[in-house]
């Protein structure tokens, strides 16, 4: 089956980026239930930005599952990138992302590796950039097996990376990673700029797929671009996904409206 989720953001670093929800997460919990999510994604400043026990509180008060829990903040809070050239920052990034790993494991959520896979430079050519990537997600997913819980590589688009930027190189990566719990994460906003079809790449990708960013084509609500929802659902049944439809959209006109407009457009698709 495939579930739905919303996305909740605690990162004040990160403000005005494409996260559905704000600041709250006792609110942004309660809205999700009352729409009828089946769960939330959340996006902390690091593992101590709210208890286990807070997070295991609203998830049972709510009957919410965590979709699971991101690792931008890394990046975007504290600088810190798993192919930087100082190899005392990959280690603290690496340290970072160990950190998120296990305060997800505890509502069995994966953690999504997006901006803090960094990009290549002057100071790090693509090779070397991509050995460093590599090599982090092997350290990595072994971790995360530990934990029990999978770990998830995100293709970004051309203009927030210059490594992986659609889903056959994400696959080609991952191939080097060979762990069979790191997926992929196919986020509907960077396809609908770098694929030429993007239900034909969730198709190729087919297993490797783990988790999906559920937007439409200019970030906002699904329902409120261009994507053509209906090939990209028949894919994804074609290759037996059962992960969540994630909302990782802007709070366009706000908050709830958005979440609305998502779980509407999924509900539309999934009938």
């Amino acid at each position: 089956m495939i579930r739905s989720a919303v996305t909740v953001s605690l990162v004040e670093e990160a403000r005005g980026g494409p996260f559905v929800f704000w600041d709250s997460l006792e609110e942004a919990f309660q809205s999700a239930s009352e729409l009828g999510f089946d769960a939330v994604e959340i996006f902390a400043p690091g593992p101590d930005a709210v208890t286990v026990d807070a997070v295991l509180n609203l998830c049972q008060s709510h009957s919410l599952q965590v979709a699971a829990v991101g690792t931008g903040a890394g990046m975007v809070k504290h600088g810190l990138s798993l192919t930087d050239a100082d190899e005392a920052k990959r280690s603290q990034a690496l340290q970072f992302v160990k950190s998120m790993i296990q305060f997800g494991s505890h509502f069995r959520a994966p953690a999504i590796i997006g901006s803090m896979q960094g990009r290549w430079s002057a100071q790090v050519p693509r090779e070397q950039a991509l050995e460093y990537l590599v090599a982090a997600l092997c350290e990595l997913g072994d971790f995360a097996a530990k934990c029990s819980v999978e770990l998830f590589y995100e293709p970004l688009n051309r203009y927030e990376t210059n490594l992986a930027r659609t889903m056959s190189e994400g696959c080609q990566l991952l191939k080097q990673v060979d762990r069979s719990n790191v997926k992929l994460l196919a986020d509907l906003f960077h396809m609908n700029i770098e694929e030429a079809d993007i239900a034909r790449a969730l198709t190729d990708a087919g297993s490797q797929v783990g988790h999906v960013h559920f937007v439409d084509s200019n970030r906002q609500a699904a329902g409120w671009g261009h994507i053509d929802y209906v090939p990209i659902i028949q894919s994804l049944r074609q290759i037996q996904y059962q992960g969540y439809l994630s909302a990782e959209a802007f709070p366009l006109p706000d908050s709830r409206s958005a979440a609305k407009k998502t779980i509407e457009s999924y509900r539309r698709l999934m009938t």
